[in-house]
């Protein structure tokens, strides 16, 4: 962190992120872009609606003949389950659902799986990542020391949705991505890695992995933005880019709809991620994705600047909670508390310490942007 602090005047987010800018007024970076490259384009009234319609036109006439319009991944979280609940009942398409299980789901999304799946009458394809491979690479990663510890488990979802639907051809996938929750992006150094990066993920496995990864699923971000999309005609939609999505909203139509439970916190529905965002992350690195979580919410008028610096300045979780979860993590890995601490207390280290495709990876980024594909900031 900077030796000079500050903080932004709109939303909380702060110069623990090294590359932060602030305007005269001081505000941050992050809020002058949601203004001018977000919010211009972001239309989620009538004209949201046809484009919303017309998109599912589109994916029903692509799918003609098959047995699904196509696919979504499942987490049991809000963003994935509202995003069903909006292809199967405002767009009018048979999605598959796919759950991919790498070992850490909260009883929590279980059950929130299971309601949404039957109370919307879809299909549900549940794939289990092999988890001894699965448990090798997260503990390679966490002796690896870089920030980003959910790196082997985004791998195993979103590599896991591509193969499938490569497999079974079905050529949309529709995600819960979002302008509404998601707007301020965490910057890289809070270990917000590009996507799925195979030359990363095999030099910290060949250096601190036991076990070959013969069946875990790798899709290179590289070859799924050029194989998948222009070879095979794979597709990407965000339906609630287009309809009014507000968080508290959202979780009161899927409770009352389906019994669906809301979290406590963003990304809850994975026990590892929730151990790892709100107690590894903040006290090894000193990084709270929670600023990026509340700042969006902020910029979309879901959360007041003073709301958010009252949360973030606690724990979502009690201390003996977490001190519960550190035993668990530490159990489920294999590892003693003693080991699990000792790697904890170890010399932080960045993904730039590790063969990687960083570069090439920032530089398609910064080319979606130019195109006006991608409007978030990156670095």
């Amino acid at each position: 962190m900077s030796s000079h602090y500050q903080i932004c005047t709109k939303c909380i987010m702060d110069t623990s992120d090294p590359n932060i800018t602030f305007n005269d007024a001081g505000e941050c970076d992050y809020c002058q872009n949601f203004e001018s490259n977000i919010k211009p384009s972001w239309h989620t009234d009538a004209r949201g609606e046809a484009e919303l319609m017309k998109f599912a036109d589109r994916i029903k006439r692509d799918s003609k003949g098959h047995d699904f319009d196509c696919i979504i991944g499942l987490s049991g979280g809000l963003d994935s389950s509202y995003a069903a609940y909006i292809a199967k009942e405002k767009m009018g398409l048979r999605p598959l659902l796919l759950h991919v299980d790498a070992g850490w789901n909260t009883d929590q999304a279980v059950g929130n799986i299971e309601k949404l799946v039957d109370g919307l009458g879809l299909d549900l394809y549940t794939e289990v990542i092999n988890w001894e491979e699965m448990k090798d690479l997260q503990v390679a990663f966490l002796k690896s020391q870089v920030p980003d510890q959910d790196i082997p488990q985004d791998t195993a979802f979103f590599s896991g949705l591509y193969k499938f639907a490569k497999a079974h051809k079905i050529k949309w996938v529709l995600t819960g991505g979002n302008f509404s929750t998601e707007c301020c992006r965490e910057p890289d150094e809070w270990g917000a890695y590009p996507g799925i990066d195979k030359t990363l993920i095999n030099d910290i496995h060949s250096k601190f992995g036991k076990r070959k990864l013969k069946s875990f699923p790798i899709v290179d971000l590289l070859a799924y933005k050029i194989y998948y999309r222009y070879v095979l005609g794979m597709k990407v939609f965000r339906p609630l880019n287009l309809v009014p999505y507000y968080k508290k909203d959202a979780e009161e139509t899927l409770g009352r709809l389906f019994g669906w439970q809301k979290f406590k916190h963003k990304h809850h529905e994975s026990r590892f991620t929730r151990f790892y965002e709100d107690y590894w992350m903040p006290r090894k690195f000193g990084y709270e994705k929670r600023r990026a979580h509340f700042s969006s919410l902020i910029m979309t008028g879901q959360m007041t600047r003073d709301e958010a610096l009252e949360r973030i300045s606690k724990p979502e979780l009690s201390e003996e909670f977490l001190k519960t979860e550190f035993e668990f993590v530490a159990n489920k890995l294999d590892l003693t508390v003693e080991e699990l601490q000792k790697i904890f207390d170890g010399e932080n280290k960045t993904c730039l310490d590790y063969k990687n495709k960083k570069f090439v990876i920032g530089l398609g980024a910064k080319v979606l942007r130019a195109m006006g594909i991608e409007r978030r900031l990156f670095r």
